[in-house]
């Protein structure tokens, strides 16, 4: 269905890095990469550290796969899946993001 939720302007986003925004009551981590050109979303939730820090991360790639990398414990985050590098099993929730007229907006599963 159609789910997306306006969260921001382009222009509010800090480039190769992350913000926290409050989408549909679940805190999400957004991160704008113009080398790429693209904008992911993830949850803001570690859940290594069951702290909501992940938007502040380092963001950089592991074989070409853009990644977050936790501030707590380090362990990396793949921008387009969730799913944890070093623990598969494990997983931040990923969502889809557009960008139309230059607001970002973020897709929550229904």
């Amino acid at each position: 269905m159609n789910n997306w939720i306006d969260v921001c302007s382009i222009d509010d986003l800090q480039p190769d890095s992350g913000i926290c925004a409050l989408v549909g009551g679940q805190q999400v981590a957004i991160f704008y990469l113009p080398r790429r050109q693209a904008v992911y979303a993830v949850g803001n939730f570690d859940p290594f550290s069951r702290a909501n820090v992940l938007s502040r991360g380092m963001i950089g790639d592991i074989g070409g796969e853009p990644m977050v990398a936790s501030p707590m414990y380090k362990q990396h985050f793949h921008l387009h899946t969730g799913v944890c590098f070093e623990d598969p099993s494990v997983a931040t929730p990923a969502y889809r993001v557009r960008i139309d007229r230059g607001r970002v907006a973020v897709q929550l599963p229904e």
